[in-house]
């Protein structure tokens, strides 16, 4: 098999899969519970003076 063909069939199976997952991940890890108060923490870091 040729490697773009390999390559090509696997992006469509596989690796729509993992993007998928990592997404789905990445969703998950922002809205868990404890996310709030650490985004907060995150969005004043702009606004402190030193």
């Amino acid at each position: 098999m040729e490697t773009y063909t390999f390559m090509r069939h696997f992006a469509d199976s596989w690796g729509l899969l993992a993007m998928t997952l990592f997404f789905l991940a990445v969703v998950a890890f922002t809205f868990r519970p404890g996310a709030r108060k650490a985004a907060d923490r995150a969005a004043e870091i702009p606004l402190k003076e030193d």
